[in-house]
């Protein structure tokens, strides 16, 4: 079976990058680097812009902060393209990054260069064209979840990236910063978000260990095999990647995770966890668990804890839309997304369940 690769549109109005500038500076730091230069960008996301860079006959991708970001330390191209040159050489599903280019004049900021992974990506709406199976559903979230354990398993250390390590409390840190970043961007009074943030900071626990972590992981940071979407070849997006408690990791990836019994308010972040076949939220932890040996009798804290942080992360872009420090319309209806996130993680904590 194959599947619709993961396609490119025209540069959005206002994030347009200088053609001739960007080409005169691939073709000095790229070895290899020959041809026009022609741009595309990769639609989706949120957060870091991606463009598709074709010179000549060679496919490139290029990442860059997003304009008008207040939230430098969120965006710092030179510390993910520290962790994707110590990681692809042990993990093959990082990108191997090219060059990294600290000269904001060249488009305006920082930015890197990386090779493209050519594969399927699975976004919020299936494509006409995809036909599933629930054997082929199953297979595609647990090799996401495994992918995930065998993320936590590297020794981040014999890699070069201890220096990630800010010592124990990592869930305290994520708890209070998050807070923080949402009194910072905070634009409307949402009386929900301000009662998970209360809940958590009660119940901090201990760090459970220390891992690698993505800090985003999910299908649409996934990049998959058209031939065989259970195989996975490439893992993208990796700005919030760092050395933190694992559980905190899997609770993120649990975030995302949209069941088909789930309240229809809720925003459907892929597809393919609502298809038959797909498993649960607690499935995909026990999995998790049995592959790591790691305790998850307490997995319902990281759950909410991600949900607060995805409302934060929605909040955070929400702002940069409200201050016309990006044109994208996308972004007009995300306050919403920010009260419906904090009313499920209420729904669960009340419930006790993911």
């Amino acid at each position: 079976m194959t599947a619709q690769i993961d396609t490119t549109a025209a540069i959005r109005t206002g994030e347009e990058l200088d053609i001739p500038a960007l080409e005169r500076y691939l073709k000095e730091n790229i070895e290899g680097a020959s041809g026009p230069l022609s741009i595309e960008q990769f639609p989706s996301g949120h957060s870091n812009l991606t463009y598709l860079l074709r010179l000549g006959d060679r496919e490139l991708v290029l990442r860059r902060p997003p304009f008008g970001s207040k939230v430098k330390s969120a965006h710092d191209m030179g510390r993910e393209y520290t962790v994707l040159s110590r990681l692809n050489p042990v993990y093959p599903p990082a990108p191997r990054p090219l060059a990294y280019c600290e000269d904001d004049s060249i488009i305006g900021a920082k930015f890197y260069v990386m090779e493209r992974i050519k594969g399927v990506i699975l976004r919020q709406k299936k494509p006409k064209d995809l036909v599933t199976s629930p054997e082929i559903v199953a297979g595609c979230c647990t090799s996401l979840i495994k992918n995930l354990a065998a993320l936590h398993a590297i020794d981040y250390k014999s890699i070069g990236l201890d220096h990630l390590y800010k010592g124990p409390n990592y869930v305290e840190r994520q708890v209070n910063g998050w807070a923080d970043r949402y009194t910072g961007s905070k634009t409307d009074d949402i009386p929900e978000i301000d009662q998970v943030i209360s809940w958590l900071r009660q119940r901090i626990p201990a760090d459970t260990g220390a891992a690698l972590v993505h800090n985003d992981c999910k299908f649409d940071n996934i990049v998959l095999d058209p031939n065989d979407l259970t195989r996975i070849i490439g893992v993208l997006d990796w700005e919030m990647a760092t050395i933190g408690d694992p559980l905190a990791d899997l609770g993120t990836s649990l975030g995302y995770w949209i069941e088909p019994t789930d309240d229809a308010v809720n925003v459907v972040q892929c597809f393919m966890t609502t298809e038959p076949g797909a498993l649960t939220r607690m499935q995909l932890a026990e999995i998790y668990a049995a592959r790591t040996g790691r305790d998850i009798s307490n997995i319902l804290y990281y759950y909410v804890l991600a949900l607060m942080k995805l409302a934060v992360i929605v909040q955070q872009i929400y702002y940069r839309y409200k201050q016309g420090l990006t044109k994208d319309e996308r972004f007009a209806p995300l306050i919403y997304m920010v009260a419906i996130l904090s009313r499920k993680a209420i729904g669960s904590i009340e419930s006790e369940k993911l």
